[in-house]
């Protein structure tokens, strides 16, 4: 399907979305289960690293070197159309798919409850700006589902989809973020950011720790 037959028909958009999402989830292997009630404000639920998944599913469009998703929601009330956003008391993640690169994306709730829209970079931003930046790669749902398959199977997931970071009560300190080595260095940024506004990162390399970031005393 071409994004051409579903640009004037939100409807048409978000069915296109949802099919695609089912469609490579269960390419990848996934169970993929679908509500029976209606009025959900999730989708479809996947199985993903041992867990299920209520996943949003919405249609994205490639502007300016990114995926950009909406997540601003209408519908009719007492008193006429009420706008809102997705909380994680709704959905556990808001599945993206962009008819432009072809691709379906995963992101967890809990980086984006409340937000009208989140940007996925496709390339670097023109200001070279990096601190922040979400890259579309990391949220690939082929990525993502490794990633938590790989916790799962190393008895290491905690919530429904470990996207970057895990905490672990046997090896952290109380209120640390563990994270890869890899996505330390690719989100040193946002890391640094999160350090100085208080928080402790621990740093692993292959399943063991290695340094830790942590405030200014």
């Amino acid at each position: 399907m071409h994004s051409g037959d579903t640009d004037h028909d939100p409807n048409r958009k978000g069915n296109a979305a949802e099919l695609a999402i089912a469609a490579e989830a269960s390419r990848l292997g996934l169970s993929v289960l679908k509500p029976l009630t209606e009025h959900e404000r999730y989708d479809l639920v996947l199985g993903i690293g041992g867990g299920l998944v209520r996943v949003q599913c919405k249609w994205a469009k490639e502007k300016r070197g990114a995926v950009v998703v909406n997540l601003v929601t209408s519908r009719r009330g007492a008193d006429g159309f009420v706008r809102s956003t997705y909380s994680a008391d709704e959905v556990d993640a808001i599945g993206a798919y962009c008819d432009a690169v072809r691709g379906c994306f995963l992101i967890p709730i809990e980086e984006v409850e409340g937000r009208q829209a989140v940007s996925l970079r496709l390339t670097p931003a023109r200001n070279g700006q990096r601190a922040a930046l979400k890259w579309a790669e990391h949220y690939r749902l082929g990525a993502v589902a490794q990633l938590a398959e790989r916790r799962h199977g190393m008895a290491e997931v905690r919530g429904s989809i470990p996207l970057s970071s895990t905490p672990r009560d046997d090896e952290a300190p109380t209120g640390s973020e563990v994270v890869g080595a890899h996505e330390f260095r690719n989100h040193f940024g946002l890391y640094l950011e999160k350090a100085a506004g208080g928080g402790e990162i621990l740093i692993e390399r292959r399943g063991r720790p290695c340094a830790r970031l942590v405030p200014p005393a």
